[in-house]
């Protein structure tokens, strides 16, 4: 399993949220391109980034954060929030994005990430964020009303190259993942489903390396020192 940690950027700086609400925010750096500096030292392989505003306002807002991180690292980045047009998604690819995460548009418009995987194989994935098994949608804000493998298996079928799960109410909550959500998620769709959401201990990343997660992202648990990126990464790789 690979263990992904997570950059989430707001007005330019590395934060955390909780459970995704924008006024429950902790600062951790003003320079997010040596929070990429230090996870790439620490043995990560690839790096997760949310644009946060983009996520709220629906166009990406902190593309010089972003290209700055790129420049930092040698690592793959990949980045969601706010990307909802062909214009967005094509730039951030050029920028040098090796995965472009959907979340909100998976929804509206299916027929259009088909589209796009087509356009960009093997550089799409689809952000699954779900409340109680239904899918959560602009900025965690509102309920779509769709369950969560419905639209994984969809998004499968369309050909996107991995499906991030998060579980809202884990998020930033430090309470483990929602195990028995992710590894039902995960045996609907044939496609790599990476956990993101609660990930707390290392008995959490043994847990789900234990149910065939292919990676999880981890966020909060990092910069709280909760867990040691480096140990982490061991432990996914390990059989221990």
């Amino acid at each position: 399993m690979i263990i992904i940690p997570a950059i989430d950027l707001k007005a330019g700086r590395c934060v955390r949220l909780v459970q995704g609400e924008k006024n429950r925010e902790t600062v951790y750096s003003h320079t997010p391109a040596a929070v990429a500096r230090k996870w790439q030292a620490a043995g990560a392989e690839i790096i997760h980034v949310v644009d946060l505003d983009g996520a709220f306002t629906g166009k990406p807002h902190n593309l010089d954060a972003v290209a700055a991180i790129l420049e930092a690292v040698s690592i793959p980045v990949e980045l969601g929030g706010g990307l909802r047009t062909d214009t967005d998604v094509d730039a951030v690819i050029e920028l040098g994005i090796a995965r472009a995460i959907i979340g909100t548009k998976a929804i509206d418009s299916p027929d259009w990430i088909g589209s796009l995987c087509k356009r960009h194989p093997g550089k799409i994935a689809a952000g699954i964020d779900a409340r109680n098994g239904i899918v959560a949608v602009e900025g965690w804000v509102e309920d779509s009303g769709v369950k969560a493998t419905d639209l994984a298996g969809k998004m499968a079928a369309l050909g996107v190259c991995a499906i991030i799960f998060t579980d809202i109410a884990r998020d930033g909550m430090l309470t483990g993942p929602n195990l028995t959500a992710t590894q039902s998620l995960a045996a609907s769709v044939s496609v790599p489903v990476i956990a993101s959401g609660g990930v707390t201990s290392l008995d959490d990343i043994r847990h789900l390396r234990d149910i065939g997660i292919s990676a999880a992202i981890i966020g909060k648990a990092l910069y709280t020192g909760a867990i040691d990126l480096a140990q982490a990464i061991r432990l996914a790789k390990s059989e221990e």
